[in-house]
């Protein structure tokens, strides 16, 4: 039994276990200058949970968002996002727990690039790790 799941741990992929403190149908910020100003999580990329349980998600995770306030060609159309910040506080492998003032997303394409070419506030370490091309665009990675 522990062989089977230590298998299944490297199966799953880098990301470590994040508290996930986003539910579907949470409204988050847009921390990125493409016009968007508050987006709304619809579905969580690669999300496997129990049957009948919403998706969630936490930093570093891709989700299928909504734009509710922003430019009008923005508007209620669905678009993938990286979560960058939350407000839910996670732990770290060394110990160090890390919580953030407010939950935020960038917009990015399917392939993880981000769309805008700025991005206001800090970024998780891990959703950097997860997602490189974040990492041009990060002005302070905490």
């Amino acid at each position: 039994m522990a062989r089977r799941l230590a298998r299944r741990r490297k199966v799953q992929g880098v990301k470590p276990k994040i508290t996930r403190g986003l539910p579907t149908l949470a409204r988050i910020k847009c921390a990125d200058n493409t016009g968007a100003r508050i987006l709304e999580i619809v579905g969580t990329v690669g999300y496997k949970g129990r049957k009948g349980r919403l998706p969630s998600a936490s930093v570093g995770d891709m989700v299928v968002v909504v734009v509710k306030k922003g430019k009008n060609e923005l508007m209620h159309k669905p678009m993938r996002a990286v979560v960058i910040r939350q407000k839910k506080a996670y732990r770290r492998k060394n110990g160090q727990w890390i919580q953030f003032e407010d939950n935020a997303a960038v917009l990015v394409d399917n392939e993880g690039v981000p769309k805008g070419s700025e991005v206001k506030g800090p970024i998780a370490k891990e959703a950097i790790e997860r997602w490189p091309a974040l990492g041009a665009l990060a002005a302070t990675v905490v």
